[in-house]
C-alpha cells in the first residue's frame, strides 16, 4: 500500500477535525479552544504535547528509534476577523470570524501526520511537531520562539505548507530562495479638532487627512520603488466618525507593506513616515505611524527544497510538481523559524475563491495529500 493510500485511509478523520475546527475559528492569540483539541487529538495518539508555548502554541516532538536530526513540521492555527458567506453545513458558528485562510487544513493535515508518525516513528531523530497560533498578524512565531522554543525544542530542519488557489488543483509549488514577500503592518493614528459638519472651519478634520493619506500612500510603490523590485502596500482599514454632520476628533488607517527584499522594505517605510509628516504639517493633525510586526522575507533554503521536490514527486508524481513559479506576495511568519534553521515552504493548489475570501472553504481533497508530503520528508531524511 502506497504512502497517500495509508493517509487516505486517515481522511475522513482528518476532514472530521477540519471541519470541527472550521466551525470553531478562533483570533490570533485566542486560540485556547483550538490549542485544546489538538493536544487532546496528540494525546490520544500517544504523544505528550506542551501547551501554552508562545501563549496559545502547541507543540510534540516523535522520538524516533536511535539518535538523529530533529526536523520540524508547523500548522498554523488562528482565524481571520471576518464573516464568510458559504452556505455548508460546516460554517463558522461565531459571527466576525472565519478560517477563511485554510488554517483549519493545515493543522488537520499535520494532526493526520501526526497519528501517522506516532504509529510509525522514524528510525532515527525526532519530528518536533509545531501547532503554531496568531500567524495572521505576524506575531505568533515571533512569541513562540521567545517562549524559548529553540531551547525547549531544537530542530535542524524546518518544513510548512499553505494551501494555493493561484496553482491547479492537486498540484504542489516548491521553489529555492525568494518564495514570499516579508511585511510590515502599520497603524497610523491621525488626531484632529471634531466639531460640526457645517463648520469644518473651526475642526481640524482628521478624517480628510486620513482621505488625504490614503491617496498619497498609494502612490508610493509606484513614485519610489524600482519598477523592477517586488514591493506593494495595500491598506485594509480606514475607521473614522460615527454621523454624517459630526467632524470626529480621530482616524486611524491599518495597512501592510510588502517586498522581496529588507532594504525595500526600508525605502517603503521610510516613504511612508514622509507620507505622515508631510499631511501632519498640511492639515494641522497629528499624525503618529508605527511598526505593529515585522516579518522578514520567506527564503527557501536549497537543500530544503529539494527535499520537498523529492517528498511531493513520491507523493503525487513529477507531472505535479511545480518547481519553478515566481515568488508569490504573500507573507508568512515561518520566515523566522527559517531565520532558526533551514527550511522550505511549500504550496498545494486547490480551485476555489482566493484565500481572504468570504467564498473561501479549504479543500478536504488536500488533507491525505498534505499529511503524506509531511510524512514523505521524514521518512526520505530520517528513515
Amino acid at each position: 500500500m502506497s504512502l497517500l493510500q495509508r493517509t487516505n485511509d486517515l481522511a475522513p478523520r482528518m476532514t472530521e477535525w477540519r471541519r470541527h475546527l472550521h466551525r470553531h475559528p478562533e483570533l490570533s492569540f485566542e486560540e485556547s479552544r483550538t490549542s485544546a483539541f489538538v493536544a487532546e487529538r496528540l494525546q490520544g495518539f500517544g504523544l505528550k504535547p506542551e501547551t501554552g508555548i508562545g501563549k496559545t502554541g502547541v507543540v510534540a516532538v516523535v522520538e524516533g528509534k536511535a539518535p538523529g536530526p530533529s526536523i520540524a513540521l508547523r500548522a498554523d492555527m488562528d482565524a481571520l476577523p471576518m464573516d464568510e458567506t458559504g452556505a455548508h453545513a460546516w460554517r463558522s458558528t461565531h459571527p466576525g470570524v472565519a478560517h477563511a485562510c485554510g488554517h483549519d487544513g493545515h493543522t488537520a493535515a499535520l494532526l493526520g501526520a501526526a497519528q501517522h508518525l506516532a504509529e510509525n516513528p522514524p528510525a532515527t531523530g525526532r519530528v518536533v511537531l509545531l501547532f503554531q497560533p496568531a500567524e495572521e498578524n505576524g506575531l505568533g512565531a515571533r512569541a513562540m520562539l521567545d517562549d524559548g522554543l529553540m531551547r525547549r525544542f531544537p530542530f535542524d530542519e524546518v518544513y510548512a505548507f499553505h494551501n494555493m488557489p493561484l496553482f491547479a488543483a492537486g498540484h504542489a509549488a516548491v521553489r529555492t530562495g525568494p518564495t514570499m514577500n516579508g511585511y510590515i503592518v502599520f497603524e497610523i493614528d491621525i488626531e484632529g479638532v471634531g466639531g460640526h459638519g457645517a463648520a469644518f472651519f473651526k475642526a481640524t478634520d482628521p478624517l480628510q487627512a486620513a482621505a488625504r493619506l490614503a491617496v498619497e500612500i498609494s502612490s508610493i510603490v509606484g513614485r519610489y520603488v524600482d519598477p523592477g523590485e517586488s514591493a506593494l502596500i495595500t491598506l485594509g482599514a480606514l475607521n473614522a466618525g460615527s454621523s454624517h454632520n459630526v467632524i470626529p476628533g480621530t482616524s486611524r488607517l491599518q495597512g501592510t507593506l510588502r517586498a522581496l527584499k529588507p532594504q525595500v522594505m526600508e525605502l517603503l517605510w521610510q516613504r511612508l513616515e514622509t507620507a505622515c509628516n508631510g499631511i501632519a504639517a498640511l492639515t494641522g493633525c497629528t499624525v503618529r505611524c508605527r511598526r505593529s510586526a515585522e516579518v522578514p522575507p520567506c527564503n527557501n533554503d536549497k537543500e530544503a527544497a529539494a527535499h520537498v521536490a523529492a517528498a511531493a514527486k513520491a507523493v503525487l508524481g513529477e507531472e505535479r510538481l511545480l518547481l519553478d513559479h515566481a515568488p508569490l506576495p504573500f507573507t508568512d511568519d515561518f520566515a523566522l523559524f527559517q531565520q532558526q534553521a533551514p527550511g522550505a515552504y511549500f504550496f498545494l493548489g486547490q480551485e476555489s475563491a482566493m484565500c481572504h475570501n468570504p467564498a473561501y472553504d479549504f479543500d478536504d481533497a488536500l488533507l491525505p495529500k498534505a499529511a503524506a508530503i509531511f510524512i514523505e520528508l521524514v521518512r526520505q531524511r530520517l528513515g
